[in-house]
């Protein structure tokens, strides 16, 4: 445990932020497993619906250092590819 009173701070900040990190994460899967979902079941429309939500979530948890920049254009980029594909 910590002992100094800047040390205790520190241990409060970091819970902090460790709660509004998995809440973040959270929302960032359940936007991505929309689409996931919307995708198996062949459903070109409700996945549409679905990535133009969850693009801003993905790209906004890359802002907040969430996951990192490039990881996130690439899920996009990824699922973009995914849900074109049941056009055809």
């Amino acid at each position: 445990m910590a002992n100094t009173s800047s040390a205790k701070k520190a241990a409060r900040k970091i819970a902090r932020r460790t709660a509004i990190n998995k809440a973040r994460r959270s929302r960032l899967r359940t936007f991505i497993g929309k689409v996931e979902d919307a995708i198996a079941a062949g459903d070109r429309s409700k996945a549409v619906d679905a990535l133009k939500q969850a693009e801003p979530a993905i790209m906004r948890a890359a802002q907040k250092g969430l996951v990192h920049g490039n990881a996130a254009s690439r899920k996009v980029s990824r699922l973009t590819q995914r849900v074109a594909k049941l056009a055809t």
